[in-house]
């Protein structure tokens, strides 16, 4: 059951890893701007360093996760899974975008359960 369990914890750590690459490399391109919703690409263009140092987190929330498990340190994945819930249901809530919720804080409710029940 543990491999259940790291799963879904890489597979978050996967999520972060290309949020990561969407938001510091990839911020100003047509599929980015769609899928987040961005109002344009002038937008896009003076935002890109805001988000590029929010993909930076998500990259150190990704490289956070793999420590964890790598260490086999339950502490600080249930750490980071808890922050990277809090902030899906804030990304939501401030958003008013309920889908960043599905996609962020659902994948870690289901690992930080794993690592709590299986690990």
């Amino acid at each position: 059951m543990k491999i259940v369990a790291t799963l879904l914890v890489a597979f978050v750590a996967f999520e972060h890893f290309y949020f990561l690459v969407l938001e510091m490399f990839l911020w100003t391109t047509k599929k980015v701007i769609k899928t987040f919703g961005i109002e344009s690409v002038a937008f896009a263009e003076k935002t890109k360093v805001l988000a590029a140092n929010q993909g930076l987190y998500n990259g150190f929330l990704a490289g956070g996760l793999v420590f964890g498990l790598v260490d086999n340190n339950t502490n600080m994945l249930l750490f980071l899974l808890s922050c990277i819930i809090i902030a899906g249901i804030y990304g939501a809530y401030s958003t008013q975008k309920i889908r960043l919720f599905y996609f962020q804080s659902i994948p870690a409710l289901m690992a930080l359960a794993s690592v709590l029940f299986l690990f």
